[in-house]
């Protein structure tokens, strides 16, 4: 199969006359299709294409491959095609990763009706807050933010996570009111350390007119779990940003309230949905993202 994905990502760049199109059209990354076509080249010990920055040319060599091989990927496709629709339903395990809180609370209530309509999936689901590496780590599916790309995977963006800085009543009463972003910096902060870098993440805050500010605040305790900050806001040590559906009264398991400060500005980021490249056509894969996220 590895050897049928470089033929199809040799046929499909020599059709396209880019690796990005190609890429496009297959729904890789450019670099995996380059990696698969030089991975064909090595096997067959000949260039099948002439680089350049502007353009992709077969070779001499490539033009009689590509005669001989195109009919021939088109029938073990048809043919692939006609076992899938016999073969039915999807099956098999499906192992996702999650970060703790969203997985909890917006992909966990949408698991059942999965499990029900697709009962030969089993879903392998891990709650972490860290950045994983989906291809050493033999993941199929990775839901969260802060995603950094690699080669072989891809990703799609599901939809944009709100991060807000919250504090306790009581804080709130015993400081002064920030009317603007720069009024944070005189306030207690509970700061997280982002899992992946180790270091205390920074924070730029946007309101819907685009006017961006960035924040600083005094360092009074670090964390590194989002709930865990909300709790500490709780408890008076100060201001936390915290995603809004740890702050959301219906989303938590804490019964008194958090405060919103400066109300109206907020950094937001996309919250990813990440999978291996050669997975994008897995039929439990696809089936899964609409029944998580519709």
């Amino acid at each position: 199969m590895e050897t049928l994905a470089s033929i199809e990502s040799f046929v499909r760049s020599a059709e396209a006359g880019s690796f990005s199109q190609a890429a496009r059209n297959l729904g890789l990354t450019p670099a995996a299709v380059s990696k698969n076509v030089a991975k064909l080249e090595s096997r067959l010990g000949i260039r099948l294409f002439q680089r350049s920055t502007r353009s992709l040319m077969l070779t001499e060599a490539g033009e009689v491959f590509l005669a001989q091989i195109k009919g021939g990927l088109d029938s073990i496709q048809a043919a692939l095609a006609n076992v899938e629709s016999v073969a039915g339903k999807p099956a098999g395990v499906l192992k996702i990763s999650l970060a703790l809180a969203f997985g909890r609370d917006y992909v966990l209530p949408a698991v059942n009706d999965f499990i029900n309509t697709y009962p030969d999936v089993i879903p392998d689901l891990h709650f972490d807050n860290r950045s994983v590496d989906i291809i050493a780590e033999g993941f199929d599916v990775a839901i969260g933010g802060g995603i950094e790309l690699v080669p072989g995977v891809i990703a799609r963006e599901i939809g944009r996570a709100h991060v807000i800085p919250v504090a306790s009543p009581a804080y709130i009463a015993a400081h002064k009111m920030p009317a603007k972003p720069a009024d944070l910096a005189h306030l207690d902060g509970i700061m997280r350390r982002s899992p992946k870098s180790g270091r205390l993440r920074s924070w730029t805050l946007r309101n819907a007119a685009g006017e961006e500010a960035h924040i600083e605040l005094k360092t009074r305790i670090i964390m590194d779990d989002p709930e865990a900050m909300c709790r500490a806001a709780l408890l008076d040590l100060g201001v936390a940003m915290v995603p809004r559906l740890h702050a959301l009264p219906g989303k938590r398991r804490i019964a008194t309230p958090v405060a919103q400060l400066v109300c109206g500005y907020w950094p937001h980021f996309p919250l990813l949905r990440q999978q291996q490249a050669d997975a994008s056509q897995d039929q439990a894969v696809c089936r899964f993202h609409p029944h998580a996220f519709s």
